[in-house]
């Protein structure tokens, strides 16, 4: 008797157990849950203090670097030298990604007084910033697939 009673308990926990979510590939990732995800290799962190953001924006050059443009803004802990980041994106496709590391994690993208960056920054494909904000052109990204990865060179200035 106390077999078939062992036996029902271990036949009720594996069949609890196979109905468990399993987490899929890429949940660990920031942002909405979504079929997509890349991964956004961080380079040039000068402390792990604070958090790197990353904001994901459509294709749509009018709604890149605006106030409420992006898709989404994904977070991690910074982790210097690099800190690699994973994102889920919506679907495949052509997005442009800013990136900044928030060393006070305020959660906001500090300047200074004269209105400069006082936090470093940078941009999918690494544009130059030399003169100023890169073009949306130049910061375009193609994902035509899942679990691709990405590098971005922080500006230290």
């Amino acid at each position: 008797m106390a077999l078939k009673a062992l036996l029902a308990a271990l036949l009720s926990l594996g069949a609890a157990l196979a109905a468990a979510p399993v987490r899929a590939e890429g949940s660990e990732c920031t942002g909405y849950p979504g079929p997509v995800h890349i991964f956004v290799n961080v380079h040039g962190l000068r402390s792990s203090d604070g958090l790197v953001a990353v904001s994901v924006y459509a294709d749509d050059s009018k709604r890149f670097l605006a106030k409420r443009g992006a898709l989404y803004v994904g977070r991690a802990p910074a982790q210097a030298p690099t800190t690699r980041i994973c994102v889920n994106l919506p679907h495949t496709g052509t997005f442009a990604l800013a990136v900044y590391h928030d060393r006070n994690a305020n959660r906001r993208f500090d300047r200074t007084g004269l209105g400069l960056p006082a936090e470093p920054f940078g941009f999918s494909n690494n544009p130059s910033t030399l003169f100023g904000l890169p073009s949306f052109s130049s910061v375009r990204i193609n994902v035509p697939r899942s679990g691709m990865s990405t590098d971005v060179l922080l500006k230290n200035r």
